[in-house]
């Protein structure tokens, strides 16, 4: 699964039309998103970081809300965005989250996979939810 990094407001204006998850490394203002919708009208998920999330306003919130477009936390780390403008979650680690959960194995052991991969439990349910 790719994840469109996004470095600087200005990029919002760059972006395919098709993206559908997309991680801003900046604090957007609310017409930062209303930009980012615009930009993408396919999008599905905003990811930002744990402290930009926070100070998302309520108003946006719930225009995101009505339009179904899912607001999670989340990190890209380690991620260089001058070498590859996509963060990717490999298929072998989804594989293996979701072999785990058919064998019946401990929560605790597909946190440590998911928490080893640096995904928040949101970003597991959107993928389970889109593999569905």
């Amino acid at each position: 699964m790719k994840i469109r990094v996004v470095s600087s407001k200005e990029e919002i204006f760059t972006l395919n039309p098709n993206e559908r998850v997309v991680h801003l490394a900046f604090r957007p203002s609310n017409i930062d998103i209303f930009a980012l919708v615009e930009a993408c009208p396919k999008i599905e998920v905003i990811q930002l970081p744990n402290s930009y999330r926070r100070t998302v306003s309520r108003s946006i919130e719930m225009f995101l809300e009505m339009l179904r477009i899912q607001l999670m936390e989340g990190d890209v780390w380690g991620h260089r965005k001058d070498i590859h403008e996509y963060y990717e979650i490999p298929s072998s680690v989804i594989e293996e989250i979701r072999r785990l959960k058919l064998e019946g194995a401990p929560a605790e052991k597909i946190e440590k996979v998911v928490k080893q991969n640096k995904l928040t439990p949101e970003m597991v349910l959107y993928i389970f939810s889109k593999d569905a």
